[in-house]
């Protein structure tokens, strides 16, 4: 066995960062950009009303209420630039400010003391005092032209991609997605959930698991097969996954050490390198990690699904990354609110959640349920707490490491202890 860093700078000395491609704008939610993004364009374009009402120059006087304008002209949202010649122009929303106009009062803090015929307002009269400025959106307000919106590695979501739709930018350079495989290995195993278990068999959980969380991660799910513990559907398998063009191989169970965990044998004789096989850790010792003749990383994962998911969230996670450009993760370190012991120098990674103590520090709680085959308090999980090997006994208020679920995704904060 080797430990969980050394284990780690292996992998991460593997996973090379992809190349860039453009994205129209439409795609581009859930990628990550390659390049950081700026401005081509002020924003707002124009200066602009903030409110329904009257635009007014007021320059550097204050008009006092009661002061009364004749209505000169009207402007509406989507009009062109119109020149003002003194008076009042009535103003809608998000209408263009007319040249020469500086300010805009509400409709409700005005008086309407003369109509024309059409109903239209013709003079009106202030009820409060106005200066310049008040309810105008000043053209690059919001958004200076050259402004640096998003940094090389932000991730897009719907805000990112309104401001980028705002200001006229129909595509980003984004990271090419990692092409990953997943192959579910195990006689037991049943992906149909419309068929009747058999006697000894059990529903595949870890391929929806892996399949999900890896589209959360970044990747993009091109093979999923589930084989029995058969090594020559294993490898045919492993070909079809090459063949879709997996850069990346995860394979679950057939790792450890009994009769029919025939996965590190089978890559051997594929021209492998196993560049390790069995980790300091709980849960997921067994994990096995290797690079493919072709050059594609392999992960087998051990077919437990918390060590399944423990695998995917500390060592294959950190590859995609690496291969997104994301630089190295940095956890919260937080006391843990219980104690915690354990029989054997291994790198613990136990399900958790954040949460507020009485006196409102943030703090680290274990969950009950901590093994392996254990899939129900995942939904209660918000995070990993993670114990470091030289850690077997941990009382309260000791500092421990957390990691989001996923490495993409914030930490949660549960209800109170």
């Amino acid at each position: 066995m080797i430990a969980y860093h050394e284990a780690l700078a292996l992998i991460l000395a593997r996973a090379r960062r992809l190349p860039e491609r453009s994205c129209p704008l439409e795609q581009a939610l859930g990628r990550l950009l390659a390049r950081p993004v700026s401005s081509p364009a002020e924003l707002p374009p124009f200066d602009n009303a903030a409110m329904d009402g009257f635009a007014l120059h007021a320059g550097d006087a204050r008009l006092p209420a009661g002061s009364e304008f004749a209505v000169r002209g009207a402007q509406a949202a989507g009009d062109a630039l119109a020149r003002a010649d003194g008076g009042a122009w009535e103003i809608m929303t998000g209408a263009r400010m007319p040249a020469g106009m500086d300010t805009v009062v509400p409709v409700e803090q005005v008086e309407i003391v003369e109509h024309d015929g059409d109903g239209r307002p013709r003079r009106i009269r202030l009820g409060v005092a106005v200066v310049a400025g008040r309810h105008v959106r000043r053209r690059g307000e919001d958004v200076p032209l050259g402004a640096e919106l998003m940094p090389a590695g932000e991730l897009l979501q719907a805000q990112h991609l309104a401001l980028l739709a705002a200001l006229g930018i129909a595509g980003v350079p984004v990271v090419r997605r990692p092409r990953v495989a997943i192959i579910c290995t195990g006689r037991e195993l049943v992906d149909d959930p419309g068929q009747p278990l058999q006697s000894g068999q059990i529903r595949n959980s870890n391929g929806p698991f892996l399949a999900a969380r890896l589209a959360a991660a970044g990747a993009q799910v091109v093979y999923r097969q589930t084989v029995q513990d058969d090594p020559a559907a294993f490898v045919r398998a492993l070909g079809e996954a090459l063949h879709a063009g997996a850069t990346v191989v995860l394979s679950t169970g057939a790792v450890s050490m009994g009769r029919h965990d025939f996965v590190p044998e089978a890559l051997r004789e594929l021209g492998a390198q196993i560049h390790f096989h069995k980790v300091r850790i709980r849960p997921g010792k067994p994990l096995l990690f290797a690079s493919l003749a072709d050059g594609a990383l392999f992960f087998g994962l051990p077919g437990n699904p918390v060590s399944s998911a423990v695998g995917l969230r500390f060592f294959v996670e950190p590859a995609l990354r690496g291969m997104l450009g994301l630089p190295p993760e940095r956890p919260l370190r937080l006391p843990l609110q219980q104690r915690f012991e354990q029989c054997a120098a291994l790198r613990c990674f136990l399900k958790g959640k954040l949460a507020l103590a009485a006196d409102g520090r943030l703090q680290a709680v274990l969950l009950d349920g901590q093994e392996s085959f254990r899939i129900r308090p995942l939904l209660d999980t918000g995070g990993w707490v993670v114990l470091a090997e030289d850690a077997q006994v941990c009382e309260p208020g000791s500092m421990v490491e957390v990691y989001a679920l996923g490495h993409l995704q914030p930490l949660a904060i549960g209800s109170g202890a």
